[in-house]
């Protein structure tokens, strides 16, 4: 088992990924858009998203995410060609500042993903995993890069307009074990594919609960599993929380802390957070919770 160091980098992320008994990693969420739920406009100037992500590595994230198109509840595509203006240069920056971090670009686009790949990125994030654009899987296999595959019910535009389910457990895991052998058909090895069920994309407060409390049954589908539930609306309904404006999503931090601990408890291998001071934290006490283990230094 990779025990605890002070960095995941790229070598290091693909050792994991082949591990059986892999300790599970912090992605931290940097968004270089004007509009993401939580923190849209914060860091889109490139300075800003370096600085954060800086921030975020000395704060324990194993991988951080860069996204340049927003995809929370009613959002609109963006251009392959602004994503690549947004994130190409963020991710020529962290490849030279970071480059014991692993990075991943959160995209749908093959177009933006081999320019975020050859200016650093390691891994394929596709909250469509794979039906958006057909080029995306063939470019996964033809680079060797590690993609995760993500649940959605629908379009960020129209994801949360009654989404309905007869079993939200039993069809977001079909829905995975099919996009993972679609995966492996384009000719991705099974061992570079993630999985993600999908938290707050076409589900209700109560899918999303569903979900969590089966985290183990998604997690026994044999690949990494990754779970994003940081700072989304179903906490704040769960908890009866007043969200005033987008600002007040930070005030979720402590109901994002327990589904992280809950999680990574039942399995989880990656947690896609904002908070990644405080989340890995909770990361870090919940493994050596499980191994009766402590350490010094980050948790893996």
């Amino acid at each position: 088992m990779i025990g605890y160091s002070p960095a995941m980098s790229p070598a290091r992320f693909d050792e994991w990924l082949r591990d059986a008994a892999r300790a599970p990693l912090v992605m931290g969420v940097l968004n270089v858009t004007p509009d993401s739920f939580s923190d849209g406009g914060l860091f889109l100037d490139p300075g800003a998203a370096v600085a954060h992500a800086e921030t975020m590595a000395r704060e324990g994230a194993d991988v951080i995410d860069v996204g340049g198109e927003s995809t929370r509840p009613g959002s609109r595509p963006v251009e392959a060609v602004e994503q690549v203006r947004r994130v190409v240069p963020v991710l020529r920056a962290l490849r030279d500042r970071l480059p014991d971090t692993t990075l991943s670009v959160d995209t749908t686009r093959a177009e933006v993903a081999e320019a975020a790949l050859a200016a650093g990125a390691h891994v394929i994030n596709d909250i469509s995993a794979g039906r958006d654009d057909p080029a995306m899987l063939p470019l996964a296999a033809r680079t060797g890069s590690p993609v995760i595959l993500m649940h959605m019910l629908g379009a960020p535009a129209t994801m949360q307009i009654d989404p309905t389910y007869s079993d939200v457990t039993a069809e977001v895991a079909q829905f995975l074990r099919e996009r993972l052998a679609a995966a492996v058909a384009a000719g991705v090895r099974p061992d570079r594919v993630l999985l993600d069920p999908g938290i707050g994309f076409g589900k209700t407060a109560e899918h999303n609960l569903q979900l969590l409390r089966h985290t183990a049954d998604l997690a026994a589908l044999g690949r990494p599993l990754v779970v994003g539930t940081s700072r989304k609306g179903f906490i704040s309904k769960v908890l009866g929380l007043r969200d005033a404006s987008r600002a007040d999503t930070a005030g979720r931090v402590f109901g994002t802390a327990a589904t992280v601990a809950w999680a990574v408890a039942n399995g989880a291998a990656v947690v896609r957070v904002h908070d990644v001071g405080p989340i890995s934290q909770v990361v870090r006490m919940v493994r050596s919770i499980i191994t009766g283990r402590t350490a010094e230094g980050r948790g893996h």
